[in-house]
């Protein structure tokens, strides 16, 4: 399964004083302190891996699109000029139920012995 990234190697001459890993550090502890699947110690995980990617995916897009941030008084997505309003849950629903594949016809029921 892919993830649509493409690696792209950087290079440069960053200055010392700007590097460090406290923003990865506490989008990371966010991430793990919103989301069970990402505590150290939990029984609840993902059996497939396909649904802890939609999982991350979901909290993605509310963390950016529906959550309100007190420093922002806005969403990152609209301040960064990618939404213009305030997405509800309603919205991202919508939004998956949009372009997720239809279900299939189901076959016949067979009685089990």
């Amino acid at each position: 399964m892919g993830t649509g990234a493409t690696k792209t190697r950087i290079e440069g001459n960053p200055d010392p004083v700007h590097v460090s890993t406290s923003h990865i550090e506490r989008a990371n502890l966010t991430m793990r302190m919103a989301n069970r699947r990402f505590t150290r110690i939990t029984n609840a995980f993902s059996k497939k891996f396909e649904n802890h990617v939609h999982m991350v995916a979901i909290y993605t897009v509310r963390y950016n699109f529906i959550k309100m941030h007190k420093t922002l008084k806005m969403t990152p997505a609209m301040a960064a000029g990618v939404s213009k309003t305030l997405w509800s849950m309603e919205d991202l629903c919508e939004k998956m139920e949009a372009v997720a594949p239809k279900p299939g016809k189901r076959g016949p029921y067979k009685r089990q012995a």
